[in-house]
């Protein structure tokens, strides 16, 4: 499973990664997290995070363009959706992560499954 947003809070730990106001609107916010590449993007004042890793070749994908809610891919044109990392398009057919995020004393607090 990759959509970690869909994970009950229970089954998450949350680690705080910037303040809120370090992320304005229209902004992608890059952060490695336990050997993970991430992107977090602020889209009309909503918060998303995905892998910053294209599943066709292993590049990242956090630089390419965003269409509709979907980030294409700089490299081939593969698409994501950012709300749950599946791939939308060729020439990717693997889907990224897409984690849940949330904000706590005004700072952007990123969830992984916990171990």
């Amino acid at each position: 499973m990759f959509d970690y947003t869909q994970l009950a809070p229970s089954q998450l730990e949350f680690i705080e990664i910037a303040p809120l106001d370090q992320l304005p609107v229209g902004e992608r916010l890059f952060v490695e997290v336990g050997g993970r590449s991430i992107v977090i993007f602020n889209l009309a004042g909503k918060l998303f995070a995905i892998g910053d890793v294209c599943s066709h070749d292993n590049g990242p994908v956090g630089d390419g363009d965003i269409d509709q809610m979907e980030i294409i891919c700089p490299r081939h044109g593969a698409r994501f959706d950012i709300h749950t990392g599946k791939a939308t398009s060729l020439p990717a057919i693997v889907d990224i992560p897409a984690y849940p995020l949330r904000i706590n004393n005004e700072m952007i607090e990123l969830g992984f499954p916990k171990t």
